[in-house]
């Protein structure tokens, strides 16, 4: 049995891995999806004062308060910068780290530096979901409603980290290659023996594109 502990992307919630978890708990895997501060089902919370270190807290809390030891961490996207934050924290509890199409920051990075240009407002609003972007229509609609604006904060930012994550034992890359954003994350890394680099066939949103392929790769972290 493994332990995995599931940081979703921004503007999501646990909702979007609901399908990815369901595989694996069924194939006998403990998985944790907390919904980070001000998002999903936590949208309430986002009048509140939320950055990157109150969704860091969310996950290694997580893992705390559930006591969670030999851990397969895994970060999408946005999730990339938070996945990287809690190593700094809670490095003793994590096993093995996995990148899923998401962002590896550097030392001083923040969300808002990716996107260029500064960001204004409490929130930020949701991106325009692209056409064809999901297999169907009521996959489409329901990431539609689900989808909240991300507290600013959690973008603006600044990660301050040592590289702890590096440090590692095991670290997976898994690419979307069905779209352009992440390949040049992820090249540098083919190279690196310390990294194991898989791919998948689809775009960005990989837990509902493709939750049963996706939950197989886990597996093999």
């Amino acid at each position: 049995m493994t332990t995995f502990v599931i940081v979703h992307g921004a503007w999501a919630g646990a909702w979007g891995w609901d399908k990815v978890a369901e595989r694996l708990r069924e194939a006998g895997h403990r998985v944790h999806v907390p919904t980070l501060s001000g998002l999903g089902e936590r949208a309430h919370l986002a009048s509140f004062p939320i950055t990157l270190t109150t969704h860091i807290e969310d996950i290694v809390n997580e893992m705390v308060w559930h006591d969670l030891t030999d851990v397969v961490l895994v970060a999408h996207s946005y999730g990339g910068f938070v996945g990287t934050g809690v190593v700094e924290r809670a490095a003793e509890r994590i096993a093995a780290i996995v990148y899923l199409d998401a962002f590896i920051p550097d030392d001083g990075q923040s969300f808002e530096d990716i996107m260029g240009g500064p960001l204004e407002g409490p929130v930020v609003a949701v991106p325009e979901i692209g056409d064809n972007e999901y297999a169907s229509e009521a996959e489409r609609d329901r990431v539609a409603a689900l989808a909240t604006p991300q507290p600013t904060g959690t973008f603006t930012e600044r990660l301050r980290h040592g590289g702890a994550y590096l440090k590692v034992a095991r670290k997976t890359y898994i690419l979307a290659s069905g779209w352009e954003g992440f390949q040049g994350v992820a090249a540098p890394l083919r190279d690196d023996p310390a990294w194991q680099v898989l791919e998948l066939p689809c775009g960005h949103d990989v837990p509902l594109l493709m939750p049963a392929e996706l939950a197989a790769l886990l597996e093999q972290a």
